[in-house]
């Protein structure tokens, strides 16, 4: 069985909700990530709250071929990951049809707009009947008897009958949808709650009965309304971070053709080795390297950093930033779907995954909530028809028990805190790629750097001896240009790129260095361990500085030393750190004497030095062992596996693209005291999720018990459940805000006694 119907079979006439797109359209939109295995993004207008997720992705990953099923509530997208012939997928949309979430293959942003709008106009009609309403009921308390009040009473089912019709549907249809598909979902309760509440006052009127609650029906609408406005609202905020990085995409740019004329592309069209004209005041299209032109580029935008850096040939530019002075011209060295800009969007984007354990505390909570408050709803109206013999009081009980239970403030107490910080930290230049990251670097116990580029800028200082012939210094620079590496940059600019000496083939050695082979002679640029032969390598390996060494079949031509500056902060944070209670240590790949050097101005007392990419792996799977929680911090290829093997970890945005893919979170600039804000972000984050679900869980204890004793109106209902949703949401807002993010971090510290991790040197 599959999603799909073919064009000459799919029925015109179909309801949209009916609609399953062609497996043609299906293929064409699907992402291959190899071995075929497949990623489609669908979106679900229909999704509500946290057992909306767990519906879809439960019905998803049941279906044949579905590897992974993963839903973001803040764009109502679902990304599956299948496998499986690519014109063959699973059943992806018949399934969310039979479970009553009809989903569409492409969304359209105007739909965000259309369901602020609907939200507002529903807002707009349950407020004006609510107070309206309201204003009558106050007659009526006051004294209004007989005509007068029976009158007022009229007014008000009038009034409320269009909201209840126009506003209220908003959760009837939900409720329809749910129950058709034979589940059910907070909107359930409500919409029983709403109709049972208009039928028993209009009932009540009819018998001209003294009381009537229109008013609790129609406040009920208004605040719950509030509730999900303010809810979608925030869910915006969070993606104009998004829109606000896709902007900075141009549609196109001038490409220099075979006879020198620029010739306008679309950016989809720019290929690496393309050459791109950026002028004065345009953005950089696609990563590249400068070949023509000097100019200082504005990337405040995206690094965070406000002063302008200087560029020229042989620069590396990122897609994104801002060209302020002067027309340059680069060479693409990557397409604008892989391009850095491309990968900041999609990392953002996986911010919004969130996926932590209270959120499925939160998600099993309330997908128990309808079965359970039915039943307490039905057990008090029986008991209380058993007690007193009056159907219309135990009707009013159980239509209060229903109301006041509301999980709303249960639903919104993860995902509210969730985007809350996701949106601060990248206020503060930080880019979270997973959501459970956040819990686990609140969790974290010790944090281990890389060095180079890590804790120092990667940006090197060259010094070469003073005796070195001008033809030795050409043939490391060609090496060199081989490389990416910050070494090799440093070693390739001090080259004349006429220097005389021409390698066809070089090979690069991740961890090592660039090795050429020119005629029957071996060159090597890079570690003296590797470069040279065994017998000479003590003699140059032993420095204070770091220092690459290019070779001739073994023997030593030159060493380079390299000095590397540390990033602004480093120092800062590490003190932070320390007293905060974390064990640090630093692993590198580089010399001893140069980690020494770095660990010695910081204070780290623990490192290891010329480790590969396998040994820094065992070290901390060896951590992980102990039970130690490690933050890993680093930035090159060769970290990448030790960034998967830590229980959180994070990378700057200058990292290799594989690093930056497999942190789970990206910071932007230089200064690494950000690092030390957004474990603060992470502590304050996990209190406000503690302080929400306590709040909810308190709310329902204390509220259920005085409704079925009787002790509630359902106005009263209405009131105390929108006031509980708005506490939490109120309280998720604190985050924002710098100050009482500190403060919530002191009461994190307090709540849990935090000292230093019980861990051995």
């Amino acid at each position: 069985m599959t999603c799909c119907t073919s064009f000459a079979t799919q029925d015109p006439g179909a309801a949209a909700e009916d609609y399953s797109p062609p497996c043609e359209e299906i293929a064409w939109a699907s992402q291959p990530l190899g071995e075929n295995t497949y990623r489609t993004v669908v979106s679900i207008p229909a999704l509500r709250c946290g057992s909306c997720i767990v519906a879809v992705e439960q019905a998803l990953a049941a279906q044949p071929g579905v590897l992974a099923a993963r839903v973001n509530l803040s764009t109502r997208r679902a990304a599956v990951t299948w496998t499986g012939q690519r014109d063959h997928p699973p059943a992806i949309f018949s399934t969310l049809r039979a479970i009553g979430y009809p989903a569409t293959l492409t969304p359209e942003e105007r739909g965000r707009d259309e369901e602020v709008t609907r939200l507002f106009k529903a807002l707009a009609v349950a407020g004006f009947s609510a107070m309206n309403i309201m204003l009558l009921s106050v007659s009526v308390w006051s004294g209004a008897d007989g005509g007068v009040r029976q009158g007022f009473h009229l007014v008000s089912a009038a009034l409320a009958l269009p909201a209840l019709l126009y506003s209220g549907r908003i959760f009837f249809v939900s409720a329809w949808s749910a129950i058709r598909a034979g589940r059910t979902n907070m909107d359930v309760p409500i919409s029983v709650g709403l109709v049972l509440a208009f039928g028993l006052s209009l009932y009540d009127v009819s018998q001209e009965a003294p009381h009537a609650y229109f008013d609790a029906a129609t406040s009920l609408i208004f605040f719950l309304l509030i509730g999900r406005t303010l809810e979608l609202l925030m869910r915006e905020r969070s993606r104009s971070a998004v829109s606000a990085l896709s902007r900075l995409e141009p549609a196109g740019a001038h490409v220099v053709g075979a006879e020198g004329q620029p010739t306008y592309l679309p950016l989809r069209d720019i290929k690496p080795t393309m050459r791109v004209v950026v002028s004065v005041g345009h953005r950089v299209p696609v990563d590249g390297i400068v070949k023509e032109g000097v100019s200082d580029l504005d990337a405040s935008l995206i690094t965070g950093e406000s002063h302008w850096a200087p560029c020229g040939p042989g620069t590396l530019v990122q897609a994104g930033v801002l060209n302020r002075s002067g027309r340059i011209v680069i060479e693409a060295t990557a397409t604008a779907a892989t391009s850095f800009l491309a990968q900041m969007i999609d990392l953002m984007q996986a911010a919004e995954q969130a996926g932590p354990r209270y959120r499925g505390l939160a998600e099993r909570a309330a997908r128990l909530y309808s079965p359970v408050i039915h039943t307490v709803a039905v057990l008090a109206l029986v008991a209380w028809y058993q007690h007193t013999g009056d159907w219309h009081l135990s009707l009013t009980i159980a239509i209060s028990v229903l109301i006041i239970t509301c999980p709303c403030a249960l639903g919104l107490a993860v995902p509210i805190a969730q985007v809350v910080a996701a949106r601060r930290l990248f206020q503060r230049g930080v880019v979270m790629k997973d959501g459970a990251a956040l819990e686990r670097l609140a969790e974290a116990q010790s944090v281990v750097f890389d060095k180079t580029g890590t804790l120092t800028l990667g940006r090197y200082q060259l010094t070469v001896p003073g005796n070195t012939p001008s033809q030795i210094v050409a043939i490391a620079a060609e090496l060199a240009r081989h490389s990416r590496h910050p070494v090799s940059v440093a070693i390739a600019q001090r080259g004349s790129p006429d220097g005389g000496f021409a390698v066809e083939h070089a090979e690069e050695v991740v961890g090592y260095g660039v090795e050429a082979v020119v005629g029957a002679d071996v060159y090597r640029l890079g570690r003296p361990d590797w470069a040279l032969e065994e017998d000479q390598t003590p003699a140059v390996a032993d420095v204070a500085a770091s220092s690459a060494v290019l070779s001739k079949n073994g023997t030593c031509l030159v060493r380079f030393e390299l000095t590397d500056s540390l990033r602004p902060g480093a120092a800062q944070l590490a003190t932070k750190l320390r007293q905060q209670g974390y064990r640090l240590r630093i692993l590198s790949g580089d010399r001893l004497g140069a980690v020494s050097t770095v660990a010695a101005k910081l204070g780290i007392v623990e490192f290891l030095a010329d480790l590969s990419p396998a040994e820094k792996v065992e070290q901390l799977r060896a951590a992980r062992d102990r039970g130690e929680r490690v933050l890993m911090v680093g930035d090159g290829l060769n970290d990448a596996p030790a960034l998967a093997a830590a229980y959180v970890s994070m990378a700057p945005a200058s990292a290799a693209e594989v690093g930056r893919k497999q942190a789970d979170f990206v910071f932007m600039g230089d200064d690494l005291r950000i690092l030390g804000e957004a474990v603060s972000i992470a502590k304050a984050t996990r209190v406000v999720v503690r302080q929400n679900l306590a709040m909810a869980l308190v709310y329902n204890a204390v509220c259920v018990p005085i409704a079925v004793a009787g002790l509630v109106t359902p106005l009263l209902a209405a009131i105390a459940m929108s006031l509980s949703s708005i506490a939490v949401i109120a309280n998720a807002l604190r985050l924002s805000r710098g100050a009482q993010q500190r403060r919530l971090f002191r009461e994190e510290r307090a709540a849990t006694g935090f000292r230093a991790a019980a861990v051995e040197p």
